[in-house]
């Protein structure tokens, strides 16, 4: 049997249901260079205290990683009021937004939206 097979038999084996195939192709897909790694920000704006995503165990132990993209909308006083995923593993995508929505981001003039990077390797 495959690798990919058997990764999904051990999915479902721990209860993680989810759309198998999507995780699957989107998790080998994408590049990976380094684990709980903040790659990108689509603005200058500057976070003053953030807590790193929790990558699940279930997740490392079987090697799925991946890119997780997250639209964040943050308000003049520079807390997170909404977060979206974008794009990526959608059980990475949700230990994401759960860190991303405790964010605090330095003060500015108005609201933004910006788009942060998430990097999750399981070989680290």
């Amino acid at each position: 049997m495959s690798n990919m097979g058997q990764a999904v038999r051990r999915l479902k084996k721990i209860g993680l249901a989810l759309p198998i195939g999507a995780i699957l192709i989107g998790s080998f897909l994408v590049g990976i260079s380094g684990a709980g790694k903040s790659l990108a920000q689509e603005s200058d704006r500057k976070v003053i205290s953030r807590v790193e995503p929790e990558y699940p165990d279930q997740l490392k132990k079987l090697y799925i990683g991946g890119v997780v993209r997250v639209e964040v909308q943050v308000a003049p006083n520079g807390t997170v009021r909404n977060v979206k995923l974008l794009g990526g593993n959608p059980i990475l995508g949700q230990s994401t937004m759960k860190a991303v929505k405790t964010w605090k981001y330095a003060p500015a003039a108005a609201e933004e939206t910006l788009t942060v990077k998430w990097e999750f390797d399981p070989h680290r």
